[in-house]
């Protein structure tokens, strides 16, 4: 079974209540999106005489690798929204683990983004523009290369802040996703928490930055919920492995002492790729 890479939400009542939709619903497998490197399932979920339209990746569809162990993703991506939905921001669409037609897995609100985004560009010369963050120079063929930026927005500075809590190992351009009413959410955090260091992310341009205001209130929320009796811990603990609960705890400690927005540490790809 297959389907186009951008398909058309079904749904034409927005969920109330979408994680409840998303955990009690009937899925209905309608195809499959064609380039994610683990099976990631186009679905329906109907229940209560609700609908909306959402992805679904089983565990039995991941792929091995060799630095997370086999069969994690899933509770990865429900982790990494657990702390969004921490932090007030809402940077991840709602997502639920359950039982699916193909067996466990991960299953997502679908988002779908607006077009004509400006969040990412290949641009000529050394500096950005007013309004954008330079994130280094890329080859762009023929010998000639160009500088790639991402816009100076506060939602994506949000999502760098989620980005080093969580320590995101991938995130590409095509993970964000901008929505009509202004909103925008982050997506595919199979390969996240790892106790190791590996942030990996396209949104270096606040490396070394001062956090706001807002962004150190919240930290210091997240390191009341992470406490060992906190409330997120307690959701995360059937998620991910203590010690990767101990390192979450540990990263978000030291990004208060730090009080500034992470640099590339220099022993891991700091870019991911491709970037998009």
């Amino acid at each position: 079974m297959s389907a186009p890479e951008r398909i058309p939400p079904r749904s034409v009542t927005p969920p109330e209540d979408p994680a409840e939709l998303l955990a009690r619903g009937e899925l209905t497998v309608r195809g499959r999106i064609r380039d994610a490197s683990n099976a990631a399932l186009y679905c329906t979920v109907t229940y209560d005489g609700r609908e909306a339209a959402c992805i679904y990746k089983p565990v039995a569809g991941e792929r091995p690798l060799w630095d997370f162990p086999d069969g994690t993703l899933a509770q990865r991506e429900v982790a990494a929204y657990e702390v969004s939905e921490a932090t007030g921001w809402g940077l991840v669409p709602p997502t639920v683990l359950r039982d699916g037609p193909y067996g466990e897995g991960m299953c997502q609100l679908w988002i779908e983004a607006a077009p004509d985004a400006d969040l990412l560009a290949l641009v000529d010369g050394e500096e950005p523009e007013p309004g954008w963050k330079a994130i280094g120079f890329a080859e762009v063929g023929e010998g000639r290369t160009a500088l790639l930026v991402h816009a100076d927005d506060e939602r994506l500075r949000r999502l760098a802040v989620l980005d080093a809590v969580i320590n995101n190992a991938d995130r590409k351009g095509g993970h964000l996703l901008p929505t009509g009413d202004g909103r925008l959410y982050g997506i595919d955090h199979g390969v996240t928490f790892n106790a190791e260091n590996k942030l990996r992310t396209l949104l270096w341009g606040w490396a070394g930055e001062p956090f706001t205001r807002e962004a150190a209130d919240v930290l210091e929320g997240l390191r009341k919920d992470l406490a060992e009796d906190g409330a997120l811990t307690a959701r995360l603990e059937p998620l991910i492995t203590a010690a990767e609960i101990d390192a979450a705890r540990a990263r978000v400690g030291a990004l208060l002492a730090s009080g500034t927005h992470p640099e590339p540490s220099g022993e891991w790809p700091a870019i991911p790729w491709p970037p998009v």
